[in-house]
């Protein structure tokens, strides 16, 4: 089981940084609405403390989410690719536990996801976001945990799609506005009621919270605390891992 595992989640990765395209899409994609928003804002925007803080920096955190759930999906549209060519039909029959499959592609996922965003971590000087040597644990313990709750929602969603179309619409149509709606982009005391309702129940929401935590030593302004957030989290990536593996022995492949 274990060698399943590991041959799987290595060559998600080696099969990741073959396709330079995605590369780029899930890294230069955010890193250019770091740039294009915060500079645009940067001079309107007030946040929901009584801090003078910049849009670069408070959006910094957000754009480090975008970065996570860019990398993750984008990894696991694999799982569609493998469909079509067989291979999955060809590890689902060999004498391996199916759970296997499962983990094996969401720790690709993760590792590629915290590898993409470690590269965006370079930047955090320009934001005024730069971590302090004692928080990395930390803040690699919060990347760890939502890389692996984010693919593992990527892995469930392309289990039960058929193509990598209909993948990209439903990241379109849900993922995206999940992330406009964690506080990446606004915080939530400003906005509408119902807004708020739908960000309180979103688990990106304390993703971005967690990290900003981290980045700001402790303060995550009127969200919740980094205890909370890890908590929702981890129970977040439980919850992906088990319907991960529900839907591996549930949906037979064609």
């Amino acid at each position: 089981m274990l060698v399943a595992i590991y041959t799987i989640w290595i060559r998600d990765i080696v099969r990741f940084y073959r396709q330079r395209s995605r590369i780029i899409g899930a890294l230069g994609t955010p890193v250019v609405f770091w740039i294009l928003l915060g500079s645009g804002l940067r001079s309107s925007f007030r946040a929901d403390t009584n801090a003078q803080v910049d849009y670069l920096e408070y959006f910094y955190p957000g754009t480090l989410v975008l970065i996570l759930l860019f990398t993750a999906i984008f990894s696991t549209i694999s799982v569609i690719e493998d469909r079509q060519t067989g291979f999955l039909q060809g590890v689902l029959v060999a004498p391996i536990p199916r759970i296997s499959i499962v983990v094996g592609k969401i720790l690709g996922g993760t590792t590629l996801a915290c590898g993409q965003a470690a590269l965006f971590l370079l930047l955090a000087p320009l934001a005024n976001a730069s971590p302090a040597w004692n928080t990395l644990p930390t803040l690699v313990l919060v990347l760890s945990v939502f890389a692996f709750g984010l693919t593992g929602l990527g892995f469930v969603l392309a289990w039960w799609l058929d193509s990598t179309q209909g993948f990209h619409a439903v990241m379109n149509l849900l993922l995206v506005p999940m992330w406009l709606l964690s506080g990446a982009v606004f915080p939530a005391y400003g906005a509408s009621g119902w807004i708020q309702n739908i960000m309180f129940v979103n688990p990106m929401t304390y993703g971005v919270s967690a990290v900003r935590s981290v980045l700001a030593e402790g303060t995550s302004g009127t969200g919740p605390s980094l205890a909370t957030s890890l908590l929702v989290l981890t129970a977040f990536g439980i919850a992906m891992l088990i319907a991960g593996a529900v839907s591996v022995q549930t949906k037979k492949l064609n």
